[in-house]
């Protein structure tokens, strides 16, 4: 099967949370695909989250992380993921936290500072100090973690041209579809 990194998969609106939302269907063992399983797949990431990030002016051209790198930074983004959900979900413990700070600080101390890794670890801690933590959803199809920066935080899916088509064709089958029946 042919992957690209195209813009839905930069839909999160940090850096963070799109290396977090890297694992597709994180919640469904049987369908779950982590778009990082393949070193290729992970190697051209930072090319693409330089032209389609939400934060792409802030870190710019990134180096791929390294291969003695990369299970840290996995680390760091199951962490980053855990903390973000558990936080949107209201269940955030200082257990989440220090795991989430732990990892952030193991990829600091080995990335270089144009790395992937090092922007990915500043991003999560950006998002952590920052106002738009209140603004962090979960999408109501895939599960990604998203900033709504909509202007009255109604935003309901991660991205109104996958998510938001997929389930409104859905709803739209299946009224048509009980219509049909009755």
């Amino acid at each position: 099967m042919t992957f690209s990194w195209t813009p839905h998969r930069f839909a999160g609106g940090a850096l963070a949370l799109d290396v977090a939302n890297s694992v597709i269907l994180r919640f469904d063992p049987a369908r779950s695909i982590d778009r990082f399983a393949l070193p290729e797949q992970m190697d051209a990431f930072p090319a693409a989250a330089e032209k389609f990030s939400a934060e792409r002016a802030l870190f710019g051209a990134l180096a791929p992380v390294r291969p003695r790198n990369r299970l840290p930074f996995l680390a760091l983004r199951e962490a980053t993921d855990r903390y973000f959900r558990a936080r949107v979900l209201g269940e955030s413990g200082h257990d989440l936290l220090a795991d989430f700070l732990e990892a952030a600080a193991d990829v600091l101390r080995r990335a270089d500072n144009r790395s992937l890794e090092a922007a990915t670890a500043h991003s999560a801690l950006r998002l952590l100090a920052d106002e738009e933590t209140a603004r962090l959803k979960i999408c109501g199809n895939c599960g990604w973690l998203f900033v709504d920066r909509s202007r009255n935080r109604s935003r309901t899916w991660c991205d109104m041209s996958v998510c938001g088509n997929r389930v409104k064709a859905n709803r739209h089958y299946h009224r048509r579809k009980k219509e049909a029946v009755s």
